[in-house]
């Protein structure tokens, strides 16, 4: 059972006592992180566990018959299963270590690219971040499939019976968000994966911006791949995982070459290693894997039920009061949102908006967050974003709508 779960209440305030950098200030005020889609923060357990690894037992994995390499190993391999567990993956060698979800896309596209002809195609959602974007243009224009594109609509939300309409006998794969970064619109991934195994296509889910929300159970969506990003879930940056069921990670082609992903090698044939080190090229980020599986064990501590009841908390609150503000539009109003807020002001740039709040002390994104599309389709340069995590808290909202009102007075 989780601690808030436990006590029911959820102690935001002891919560907020695991994260050192809360404790700081920004231009003389105390700091307000609201730029958690971009990367959350980091508990002090999580330090704790990489400050661990470099202290006692830094070492290379899974090639040393001595004691730190075996503790490094037993380490790195027990929070793969930690990772296993907490998506529910049927096998632990369904779990590969990637640099972060990027990577693990990457790895996906260019294993379709073997599979992948001429006349062939692929469905891809307009709500996406670039990185499961530009992957699968250039495979197209490796392989001659074509590109297709899910619309959305004004609300934010993907057209379904539009992908119903676009999909067919031709899909091989389709690729979606789970959460979209830039508006926090929650997909109906489950719908699209039973209508998209149907037609005989696979499906990649891109869960980084789910995962710190939503606990994923990838045997109960049948999803074929899953990406998700360390950084989004109180772990370190240069780490992830992608899942991916075992016939389809043996379907495809390594994704890069080196030590650790081979079984032996002559100068005239290589033959490659079992799952999942076939995927696993060179030395990993051992210390992120780890710290990786110590920032699940928090995460799962508190609960994600009691997470996402309090966060949705913090995005009803903060919607109310931003639509107090005169020129207010929030882009992305779909029925299922994570705490994520999208939205201009008449007449003022997003860019200068962000830029005053900073000197408030206050962390928001501003631009296109990496998805021109969605931009393009509201034909606005970029908008403020303010995204909301568990260890926020309703004060903190209420200085960033002070902050905001002042940058439109001083703005106008």
């Amino acid at each position: 059972m989780s601690i808030a779960a436990e006590k029911n209440v959820f102690d935001v305030e002891k919560i907020r006592k695991d994260f050192p950098i809360l404790q700081r200030e920004v231009n003389n005020y105390p700091l307000v992180y609201f730029d958690n889609a971009a990367t959350s923060q980091t508990p002090q357990q999580v330090i704790d566990a990489i400050v661990d690894y470099y202290l006692n037992y830094n070492a290379n994995i899974h090639r040393g018959v001595h004691t730190l390499s075996q503790e490094a190993t037993d380490k790195y391999e027990a929070a793969r299963k930690k990772i296993q567990k907490h998506f529910n993956a049927e096998k632990s060698h369904e779990i590969i270590f990637t640099s972060g979800a990027t990577h693990g896309i990457n790895l996906v596209a260019s294993g379709f690219s073997a599979i992948l002809k001429e006349g062939d195609e692929i469905l891809v959602s307009a709500l996406e971040h670039h990185s499961n974007i530009v992957p699968w243009q250039m495979i197209c224009e490796k392989t001659g499939a074509k590109l297709n594109v899910i619309p959305m609509n004004e609300d934010g939300e993907l057209v379904y019976t539009a992908f119903e309409e676009l999909l067919s006998e031709k899909t091989k794969i389709v690729f979606l968000n789970h959460v979209s970064n830039a508006l926090g619109t929650v997909n109906p991934i489950k719908k699209v994966i039973d209508k998209a195994h149907a037609a005989g296509a696979a499906v990649l889910i891109d869960g980084a911006q789910a995962a710190p929300h939503i606990k994923a159970d990838v045997q109960a969506l049948d999803v074929d791949f899953y990406v998700v990003s360390a950084h989004k879930m109180c772990g370190p940056t240069g780490v992830g995982v992608l899942y991916g069921k075992e016939e389809w990670l043996n379907k495809l082609p390594p994704y890069q070459g080196g030590g650790e992903m081979i079984a032996t090698v002559t100068f005239e044939k290589t033959t490659y290693a079992d799952l999942p080190h076939k995927f696993e090229a060179g030395t990993p980020n051992i210390c992120g894997g780890i710290a990786f599986g110590a920032a699940l064990d928090y995460l799962d501590n508190i609960g994600f039920d009691a997470i996402a009841a309090y966060e949705q908390d913090l995005l009803e609150y903060a919607t109310k009061k931003l639509l107090e503000i005169k020129g207010m539009r929030i882009y992305g109003v779909a029925k299922e949102k994570t705490s994520v807020v999208s939205f201009n002001i008449e007449g003022l740039h997003p860019y200068d908006i962000g830029t005053i709040v900073d000197k408030l002390g206050i962390a928001v994104r501003t631009g296109h967050h990496c998805a021109q599309p969605i931009m393009d389709f509201y034909k606005i340069p970029g908008t403020v974003r303010a995204s909301f995590s568990f260890y926020n808290t309703r004060a903190e909202i209420d200085r960033f709508i002070e902050a905001v009102e002042k940058a439109r007075a001083m703005l106008s």
